[in-house]
């Protein structure tokens, strides 16, 4: 079993903001053509192809509504994808140079002190240290430039 588990947002999310479900914010999906650069799928944790329709929506990552359940824009492909495998495999969707990780606790808190800028090559690592901690649930990768919600990681 691999020891950490690269978590995609569930089909069910999908399938309802693809059938033109209302996101977090109260409003339909935005739809858009990719240019093939830039556009990461949160469901199927892969580039949205050139010439690819995708929509933008506003999502929440949690369970639970709290003061540390963040709203953010996501893409996700338009058409029905393969959700991602749940594997220790970094994600062909993360790309950038860096990235923000940040741990969170079983009732959905941010756990202070966790966070960091990490190097895409460290992803795995960083994410590895702070699961390895009791009071650490799961860890968000987000972008170390906008904030977005890319996924989740959890214990393998």
């Amino acid at each position: 079993m691999p020891a950490l588990r690269y978590v995609a947002i569930p089909s069910t999310a999908a399938a309802h903001y693809r059938s033109g479900g209302l996101d977090a914010n109260g409003q339909s999906p935005e739809r858009r053509v990719s240019d093939g650069g830039g556009v990461p799928c949160r469901h199927c944790l892969d580039m949205v192809p050139a010439g690819s329709d995708y929509l933008i929506l506003a999502h929440r990552p949690f369970e639970t509504i709290n003061p540390y359940a963040e709203v953010g824009p996501i893409f996700l492909c338009a058409e029905a994808c393969v959700r991602a495998d749940e594997g220790d495999a970094l994600p062909r969707m993360l790309t950038s140079t860096a990235y923000i990780i940040r741990g969170y606790s079983a009732d959905e808190r941010i756990v202070y002190g966790s966070g960091k800028v990490v190097a895409r090559e460290r992803l795995g690592a960083e994410a590895d240290e702070r699961l390895a901690r009791d009071d650490i649930a799961f860890v968000h990768v987000r972008s170390s430039t906008n904030n977005c919600f890319q996924c989740r990681i959890e214990r393998g």
